[in-house]
Formats: structure tokens, C-alpha cells, sequence
């Protein structure tokens, strides 16, 4: 039997796809709630250390460091840290929010740096606030330079995902440690193909709100086009 035979075979099982499906959505959810609550976590952080240069090293370091701890080790420490069980899903959420923090300080403090000092003090000037001024003028400038590195995180997470099947969560990782305890390879292929299928997308997506939320951009692109 060839491969592409064994795929199908392994393809063909109504509760094959159910459960590949079901891994899909669970590692959707282990992947893209960490994203999202990393994201308010960082920009909370970069908007601190913008204003307040002596925090600004602190975080730096603090971030780099959070982001060499091994994955696998990090998901087996949390339990014992917040009092949850081995197998739970929330070690998994509690440590990419963790990397995903950490991976966004630095792009979110450059992409605070990169507002142009002038649209600050002209914003400034006609009597926002700074809280307003954040989140009405400086944060939607920085949406190209924070998109970058938000891109790089969703990538991240996708994959550090699939580590958590190692200690019992869900996600397509469940699919490679089936398939290398069974010598297995079918649901392997399948595993690494929706992973990186899922990355497109997300990626894709993101793409797609960082136009949305930055139509100046388009406009300049036209306009240059048009020139």
C-alpha cells in the first residue's frame, strides 16, 4: 500500500475527521487567545516603558529573559505556580500569553518610537490627553510597525501549540505524538499540513486587519501608483 493509500484510508473515518477537527478548533483556541491577550498585555507594557525611560531596559531584559525559558518546561512549572491541573488547558493559554508578551515589548516600544514626535505634539497641542492622544493618534500610527511583529507571534503560537500535546492538552499536536507512538505517519503529514495551513490564514487575516485599520497607507499606495 502506498502512502497516498494510507492517507485516504486514515482520511476516510467519519470519527478520524471529527477528531481532527475538534484538534483543529482546540488548537485555534490555544493558539489565538494567548495572541489576543499578549497583545494587551505588551502594549500595556511598551506604552510604560515609552513614557518612563528608566522602566524601558528593565523590560527589555525582563522580556528576553521570559522568552529563553524552554516551552515545555514552562507549561510543567505553571501548574504549581497558579494551582491548576497538569493536563489543563489554561498552562498552555498562561504560557503563550507569557512569550507572546514578551516576543511583542520590543516591536511595540519601536512601533511607539516610530510616531513622528510633530503628530504628537500637534495632537498635543489641540488639547488630547495623554491617554486619548495614545489611543486615538499614537496607537492606530504604530498599527503597520506593531503588525509586523504580531504576525511573528501568531506564527509562534501555532507552532509552540503543538508542544503542549507532550503533557496531555489538545491541539494538532495530538496528532503527532499519535502517530509517532503508533510509527504511524498519516496522521504526522496531516498534523504538519493543517499547522501550516493554519499559519497562512492567520496570517492572511492579520494582514487583512492591518489594512483595515491603517487605510492611509492605501491611500499613499494609490496615490504613488497613480504619480
Amino acid at each position: 500500500m502506498s502512502f497516498f493509500d494510507e492517507l485516504g484510508r486514515y482520511l476516510s473515518s467519519g470519527n478520524t475527521r471529527v477528531e481532527i477537527l475538534g484538534d483543529l478548533g482546540d488548537h485555534v483556541y490555544l493558539a489565538l487567545l494567548p495572541l489576543v491577550l499578549g497583545i494587551v498585555l505588551a502594549i500595556a507594557a511598551g506604552w510604560f516603558g515609552h513614557r518612563r525611560r528608566s522602566a524601558r531596559q528593565v523590560l527589555m531584559v525582563l522580556a528576553n529573559l521570559l522568552y529563553t525559558i524552554p516551552s515545555l518546561a514552562l507549561f510543567v512549572v505553571i501548574p504549581g505556580l497558579i494551582g491548576s491541573k497538569i493536563l489543563d488547558s489554561v498552562n498552555v493559554v498562561v504560557a503563550l500569553t507569557i512569550y507572546t508578551t514578551a516576543l511583542l515589548v520590543r516591536p511595540v516600544l519601536d512601533a511607539l518610537d516610530a510616531v513622528a514626535p510633530p503628530v504628537i505634539a500637534a495632537a498635543t497641542a489641540v488639547g488630547y490627553k495623554p491617554v486619548r492622544r495614545f489611543f486615538a493618534v499614537e496607537l492606530p500610527l504604530s498599527v503597520p510597525v506593531l503588525a509586523a511583529g504580531v504576525r511573528v507571534a501568531s506564527v509562534s503560537n501555532i507552532s509552540l501549540v503543538s508542544v503542549g500535546a507532550l503533557i496531555g492538552t489538545g491541539g494538532l499536536g495530538v496528532l503527532f505524538t499519535d502517530g509517532f507512538q503508533r510509527e504511524y505517519f498519516s496522521p504526522i503529514v496531516v498534523g504538519i499540513v493543517l499547522t501550516l495551513l493554519l499559519a497562512l490564514v492567520v496570517d492572511l487575516v492579520l494582514v487583512g486587519i492591518r489594512n483595515l485599520l491603517t487605510p492611509w497607507e492605501r491611500a499613499g499606495r494609490a496615490g504613488v501608483a497613480v504619480a
